[in-house]
């Protein structure tokens, strides 16, 4: 198996400005003038973390890491008001505009991949390359399965510390239920309510028990913007038209890619990278054998690493400067 290349810091970090309300955390390291590479976290409200800038050779990337509106180093943090996904798209190229980049490699897991390919759809010209994981169409469907029913039924005892929030009455509609809870006035309940939302999806994204994972999803920092903010986009369907990344696939036209998603699923089933590929002819397909949702897990690591490896080698062939 592949490993994660060594730990880095960054060269340099920003605080850019896109909003009279929101101002975005950025860092670049590795490679001033190498190949330019946007990683773009989950959540949305997961925010970005130091181990995210070592799925790149930092001799041959410029890695650039930005947490979204809301979360991780992003201020105001869990902030739900002038949030929403079109605001996501235009950031993205604010920061490109800023960093005065033409064009960029994009690689997001989850949510990442959900707006990596929006951003792609949107501004197709300045994306060179997609490297994207653990696919979310962010249709109603998808939602529905990790949230009211169907992956209770392969972790039935992490669902019951889910439901334990919610009220029996209220259990029909469990998004809306907890947007009510993460919403509220209620400190206490609020933060019961995040815990629990982030906990389940934690427990869910690993085929093998991983207590790192868990760890993370448990910090209450986490917790709280990616439950709130998840929850401010899902009971608002991803503020994107229905099956809207499947209808404008063929705007992804001549963009390469390489789509990795693992066999195991739960979180984000496979079904989502299947039909995106059948969408994207132009994007390789990589079905990992032993593996759920989560980038830490050995398998997604290594498959993820040898498609950073390839594409530079693709992509930087003259040794130009490609900033």
């Amino acid at each position: 198996m592949t490993p994660l290349f060594p730990e880095i810091k960054p060269y340099k970090r920003h605080d850019l400005s896109v909003s009279e309300m929101h101002t975005l955390y950025i860092e670049e390291s590795g490679d001033p003038n190498g190949l330019p590479v946007l990683f773009v976290h989950g959540g949305p409200g997961g925010g970005s973390n130091s181990s995210d800038r070592r799925f790149f050779d930092p001799q041959k990337y410029r890695i650039i890491l930005f947490d979204q509106r809301g979360a991780g180093r992003s201020k105001p943090h869990a902030e739900l008001r002038d949030n929403t996904t079109d605001k996501l798209i235009e950031d993205i190229e604010k920061i490109r505009q800023y960093l005065d980049i033409e064009q960029w490699v994009l690689f997001g897991g989850s949510w990442g991949s959900t707006l990596s390919l929006l951003y792609a759809q949107a501004y197709p010209e300045r994306v060179r390359a997609l490297v994207l994981r653990g696919i979310f169409l962010c249709r109603d469907k998808d939602l529905h399965w990790f949230y009211q029913d169907g992956a209770d039924r392969i972790f039935p005892d992490y669902w019951r510390d889910f439901l334990q929030p919610i009220p029996k009455e209220d259990r029909g509609e469990l998004m809306q239920a907890y947007y009510k809870k993460l919403t509220g006035d209620n400190e206490l309940a609020k933060m019961a309510a995040a815990k629990a939302w982030s906990l389940w999806e934690g427990r869910c994204a690993t085929l093998r028990p991983h207590p790192d994972v868990v760890a993370n999803y448990s910090d209450p920092h986490l917790a709280i913007s990616l439950a709130r903010i998840e929850a401010h986009y899902f009971v608002n369907q991803c503020f994107i038209e229905p099956d809207q990344v499947l209808k404008n696939a063929a705007k992804l036209a001549g963009i390469p890619g390489v789509i990795i998603h693992g066999r195991y699923d739960i979180v984000c089933p496979l079904d989502n990278a299947t039909e995106l590929h059948q969408a994207w002819p132009d994007a390789e397909l990589h079905i990992i054998r032993d593996a759920g949702h989560s980038a830490n897990e050995p398998s997604i690591t290594d498959a993820l690493i040898k498609a950073t490896n390839e594409l530079v080698k693709e992509l930087n062939g003259d040794g130009d400067d490609l900033s």
